[in-house]
Parts: structure tokens; sequence; C-alpha cells
């Protein structure tokens, strides 16, 4: 049974840092694209990155460029995303999701629509002062 579950989740001082993990498991991450996700109070869900492209190349909306950076780990069928420079707007609950790769599509265009097979239940990050 395919299965994600995020951690990392935390409240952190604007400026500050985390890294969440999204582990896999009832699968492997090799043949999927992997998104995070995140909603914040009140507001849509909005994609934050994606990877598993072909060409390897990691996928950020405009508004986490040069902060955010999405890893895999495949020998731990983990997904991480670190966070720095977090901003009071970066409040969210922020999902893992998954849907396997598509030749004709790359990640993106699931991420722009939020279109995933399997979500994990999500992991508050909350940033204050």
């Amino acid at each position: 049974q395919l299965q994600l579950v995020e951690s990392g989740g935390d409240l952190v001082q604007p400026g500050g840092s985390l890294r969440l993990s999204c582990a896999a498991s009832g699968f492997t991450l090799d043949d999927y694209y992997i998104g995070w996700v995140r909603q914040a109070p009140g507001k849509e869900h909005e994609g934050v990155s994606c990877v598993g492209n072909r060409d390897g190349r990691p996928v950020y909306v405009d508004s986490v460029k040069g902060r955010f950076t999405v890893s895999r780990d495949m020998a731990k069928n983990t997904v991480y995303l670190e966070m720095n420079n977090l901003k009071p707007e970066d409040t969210a609950v922020y999902y893992c999701a998954v849907r396997r790769r598509y030749r004709f599509r790359p990640c993106e265009y699931y991420l722009t629509r939020r279109e995933f097979d399997s979500w994990g239940q999500g992991t508050q990050v909350t940033v204050s002062s």
C-alpha cells in the first residue's frame, strides 16, 4: 500500500530554517514525480516544488526560489524540502504528494494543477516571532 508520511514541521522565527521529510513506503520513488504542496489558512493549495523530471531538474514556485531546496534520498526512499530564510507568508500545512511519471508531461504540469494520486497527511509550518 502506497503511503507518504511527512515530518519536520515546527514553529520557527522569521529568517529561520526547517527541513521537511517525506518518507515513502509501498513503492519506490524512481518512477514518480514528488511534489510539495502547501495550504495556508483560508487559502487554496499552492504547489511549492516538485522533483522527478528525467533531466533531474527540480522545480520551484517563484515565491520560494533561492530559499527552498528539494532533494531525494533514493536509498531511504525519502524526499526532503530544505527551507531557509523563512517568512511569515510561508506559514501553512505542507503536504508531499506523488504521481507516476508521465513521459509527455513534466512534474510542474501536475504541480501547478495539484493533480497528484496520493498525498501525505501534512505537517504544520508556522513562521512567527
